[in-house]
């Protein structure tokens, strides 16, 4: 009755998870979530007057496949690549970003395809990827992010229709691929010819020191396809992000893109693109790395203070992720069970791993909830781990 690529899908663990955290009694570290106090609700609004006295019934019709030309020139604006000046034609307007994972995977997919990915690795890719029945392969990752040697050492015995990564604040390490890896990365796409996807969602939330060039600019648009989106730095209800690359790659996308939706809402692109001209959005990208700076913070000196210390996590300089690490043979399911009894939640790790391991870590996020809540749920993890762990 039904396709046979759907036969394996299953729900989403953190849609499920989100389901109970829509209690209000629930602390939720659980979501990707950005903070709804610090959506740019006063300029949103004095965009949209402007845009419609601008652009009158234009903003509620239908339009190009492609994306408002404005828009796009902007984004183009940002990129230079060592192929030269990136313009409005390399980019294309989606749907969220997970709609963009939707158009590659059926750009470059076919049943028993081999996908190479970061361990652990964004689940939403995951789920795209399996849809169209790929063959998931993980490389060995750490704090720096991918693992170059190990990446080679697959490449000898496999060849991959995609490699997939996150190099900034990765969901769901909150980890960040060093500028030595990245060159060493450059060099090895070069010479086997690879197609690298790069999901960059986060990368405009550093909260210290220089951000690092993309993968995109250092290596130019024939081999890497690169992926950000406006739903974590302005609001994601708006649901507006883009993909960069080659201009027959996005040429090919457009057309894929016609038999999925046709088009990106056009009043979102529209306010997205009046919003970017008022000059109002580096101001407000600056209060968000501030406030979530002092979130996680605040998250990383409650932990310290309340989780045993055979529990470890990391610092990362940006995004909106911690990862935390169990001591061995914990399971964070478990724990997760514990937790919801307190009304504490947050996402197994394991979820993010394609090879099924992981099973004593967890994704803790700091950036949706208030200080005195992050204080009073991590209090209460701590309690749960003590009578776990001890």
């Amino acid at each position: 009755m039904y396709a046979e690529r759907v036969a394996g899908l299953k729900s989403s663990a953190i849609r499920e998870i989100l389901k109970i955290t829509a209690r209000p009694e629930v602390i939720s570290f659980a979501g990707g979530l950005p903070a709804p106090e610090l959506f740019p609700v006063k300029d949103i609004s004095d965009a949209a007057q402007k845009l419609f006295l601008k652009y009158g019934s234009t903003v509620l019709q239908y339009s190009i496949t492609e994306g408002i030309l404005p828009l796009r020139e902007k984004i183009a604006s940002g990129f230079h690549s060592d192929t030269g000046t990136i313009g409005a034609d390399n980019v294309l307007i989606t749907q969220g970003s997970q709609q963009g994972l939707d158009l590659l995977s059926k750009l470059f997919i076919d049943k028993g395809s081999v996908i190479f990915t970061e361990n652990p690795s964004y689940l939403g890719a995951l789920q795209s990827f399996q849809l169209f029945r790929g063959d998931i392969v993980p490389i060995a990752s750490d704090e720096n992010g991918i693992r170059p040697n190990d990446l080679l050492e697959r490449l000898r015995r496999k060849r991959p229709a995609l490699l997939y990564l996150m190099p900034n604040f990765q969901n769901p390490s909150g980890s960040s691929l060093s500028l030595e890896r990245r060159r060493k990365l450059i060099e090895i796409v070069s010479s086997h010819d690879l197609i690298v996807i790069e999901d960059d969602p986060y990368g405009e939330l550093l909260f210290k020191g220089e951000r690092l060039p993309s993968l995109f600019a250092l290596g130019g648009s024939r081999n890497f396809i690169y992926m950000s989106s406006f739903s974590k730095t302005v609001a994601p209800g708006l649901r507006v992000a883009y993909v960069l690359a080659d201009e027959e790659i996005i040429s090919k996308l457009v057309i894929i893109k016609q038999g999925t939706d046709l088009q990106t809402n056009t009043i979102g692109q529209y306010l997205v693109d009046e919003y970017l001209e008022s000059g109002k959005y580096f101001t407000h990208i600056e209060n968000l790395r501030k406030m979530y700076a002092l979130r996680r913070d605040c998250m990383l000196s409650a932990m310290k203070r309340h989780f045993p210390e055979a529990v470890t996590w990391n610092c990362p300089s940006g995004g909106m992720f911690l990862w935390v690490k169990l001591p061995e043979g914990e399971d964070a399911r478990r724990l997760l069970d514990r937790c919801l009894r307190r009304n504490v939640a947050f996402v197994p790790g394991q979820e993010f791993f394609p090879d099924g391991s992981g099973e004593n870590t967890i994704r803790l996020n700091f950036s949706n909830a208030s200080i005195e809540k992050i204080e009073e749920g991590i209090g209460r993890m701590g309690e749960v781990m003590r009578e776990t762990f001890l």
